[in-house]
């Protein structure tokens, strides 16, 4: 028996490899639903995983695998390719590879990347592209599962073709693409799993634009070099930007960066967009890694847009292939760019002293009356296509810095905040005893809310601390996070609340925003005159302020609340920031 299971084993090995020719299963047809539609469709969910499935199948070069939950029920699907295996022992693959992370579907409607990624890997395995040999290429097929079902033909106003596409919004309806600090959903928590878990050099996020009319078929948005910093972002900037245009320049796709304009005309000039932590590449920037958007235009034809797509990921495998070592050497010492004691870049302005001009083209446009509703509208005259010289703002400074301490401390009451420093590769570790420490706290003097919600959230803005010295006591089991660690940005981008993505802009510690405890007026003012009285200076801080400030002085209610914040019964928790900092 066991000798006629050995036969049966051998039997159906020989079998499975007589399916492949070179590699290639024989009886598979790799066209993609795009190809076959000359150019007007665009795969389905269930095509697109179908089609990696196969191709996985038939070379051994391509490995398909389910990752994580996402809001609709699924799985997310992460499909590895490298020219001699594709096994998912990243650690491995890291050592003598870079590697490329391209992200799809994170808005389905946006499907270029979904078709040109299919071909992608096909034409790398069945030798039409040359493979790379120290570069991995790793791909979420499509991100959004839940938007990539809710197909349509009607959402996507501005743009033209596919015949049919998948909606913005995900199985719950947030725009995922604004979710990576605050990672409401599942879709967003298994990224961070596979995100850490590959540990891209560089990361490709294929988008289709919502702007403005010009010639070009591709946009690029790279992260902010200044904002990236260090050794990467000068690299970013002088060398991977610059050499991408070249390339493409010479397969004469034109490109420029992203047109940064709503309802004007590009050539009076634009800045770069600044690509804060809750978009995909703010994210894992905050990871030295070299983020960038392919950004196709909505109004040229779909098969223009997705070969485009494609040529321009072809184009990125080159330039890290060729620049390898220059990419490790540089990623190795970002690491060592920002240590305690530093200060580091929280918000940042356009830099007006310092600019690109651009070779743009565009199309010539004017403001004229409109035959609907009698306003100045915009309109492109495609009969006047230019080129010119347009100023391209892609310089930033910063506007509000924070010294960056040796440590954070997190009470463990904050579990949800812990969850997702966790779920983001931040080591922490808890204090063994009770103890007293010196630590920086910050008290909120002031914030802005928006009005109406936005991504399921009321985020705050323009947000101001006081920063005082106490000692306090800390509980046995809090949270003490060292920022000497890879995730140094990733904590100061997350646990400074004046940072524009700050868990605290996010809502997640609005509980601190509200008072628990309060007094009725007429037994409290009683009890405030013999405060005023026992304490003769707060009496004069009391007697200026009810001279100079006239809203304060013909308000009796804010009066008595002014002294109760004065007074021993004002609750410490109200407006306290629960983190805290060890210089």
């Amino acid at each position: 028996m066991k000798k006629f299971l050995v036969f049966l084993f051998i039997l159906t090995s020989c079998s499975e490899n007589s399916n492949k020719t070179n590699g290639k299963a024989s009886n598979v047809d790799f066209t993609t639903v795009f190809e076959k539609s000359n150019g007007l469709e665009t795969a389905t969910y269930q095509e697109t995983i179908q089609y990696y499935t196969d191709l996985a199948d038939s070379y051994g070069e391509i490995s398909i695998t389910e990752i994580g939950e996402t809001d609709y029920g699924k799985p997310l699907h992460l499909v590895t390719y490298h020219p001699s295996e594709a096994p998912h022992n990243f650690d491995r693959l890291r050592k003598n590879n870079r590697i490329i992370l391209i992200n799809n579907g994170i808005h389905p409607g946006e499907s270029d990347g979904i078709d040109a990624t299919m071909m992608l890997f096909r034409d790398l395995v069945n030798g039409t592209i040359e493979a790379p040999k120290h570069t991995v290429l790793v791909t979420i097929p499509i991100y959004n599962v839940g938007g990539s079902l809710n197909r349509n033909s009607g959402t996507r106003t501005n743009q033209n073709g596919p015949k049919e596409y998948g909606f913005r919004g995900n199985a719950r309806n947030y725009d995922l693409n604004r979710d990576f600090i605050k990672s409401d959903t599942k879709n967003t928590k298994t990224f961070a799993q596979i995100f850490h878990m590959v540990q891209p050099d560089v990361f490709i996020d294929n988008h289709v634009s919502n702007g403005a009319d010009h010639q070009c078929t591709l946009t690029h948005l790279f992260t902010q070099h200044n904002k990236l910093g260090g050794n990467l972002g000068a690299y970013l900037h002088t060398e991977m930007m610059p050499k991408l245009e070249q390339k493409l320049a010479k397969k004469k796709w034109d490109i420029t960066p992203y047109v940064n304009v709503f309802n004007r005309t590009p050539d009076s000039g634009f800045s770069q967009f600044m690509d804060s932590p809750r978009y995909s590449t703010g994210y894992t920037t905050l990871f030295n890694t070299l983020g960038m958007m392919i950004e196709t235009h909505m109004l040229k034809p779909y098969k223009q847009r997705v070969e485009g797509t494609y040529e321009l990921m072809k184009s990125m495998i080159e330039i890290t292939e060729e620049d390898a070592e220059k990419i490790a050497e540089s990623k190795k010492y970002q690491e060592k760019t920002w240590k305690a004691g530093d200060n580091y870049a929280l918000t940042w302005t356009v830099d007006t002293t310092k600019s690109t001009t651009l070779k743009f083209k565009g199309y010539e446009g004017q403001m004229i009356p409109s035959e609907l509703t009698g306003a100045q509208r915009l309109k492109y005259d495609h009969s006047k296509p230019f080129t010119k010289d347009v100023t391209y703002q892609n310089y930033f400074i910063p506007t509000s810095e924070v010294t960056i301490p040796k440590a954070y401390i997190i009470p463990q009451g904050w579990y949800n905040v812990i969850e997702l420093l966790k779920l983001n590769n931040v080591e922490l570790f808890r204090i063994e005893n009770d103890t007293t420490l010196t630590v920086e706290s910050y008290k909120i003097e002031d914030y802005q809310t928006r009005p109406s919600a936005y991504e399921g959230h009321y985020p705050h803005y323009n947000t101001k601390v006081k920063t005082t010295e106490e000692t306090l006591l800390f509980r046995k089991g809090d949270y003490i996070i060292e920022t000497d660690q890879k995730a140094i940005r990733y904590v100061l981008e997350t646990l400074e609340p004046t940072a524009p993505d700050s868990f605290f802009n996010w809502n997640f510690f609005d509980t601190i925003l509200q008072r628990k405890e309060g007094f009725s007026p007429y037994v409290w003012e009683d009890k405030a005159k013999l405060l005023l009285k026992a304490n003769p200076k707060l009496q004069v801080e009391y007697n200026i302020k009810i001279s100079y400030d006239e809203e304060f002085a013909n308000n009796w209610y804010a009066q008595l609340d002014w002294i109760h914040k004065k007074s021993k019964h004002y609750e410490k928790a109200h407006l306290q920031y629960p983190i805290y900092r060890i210089k």
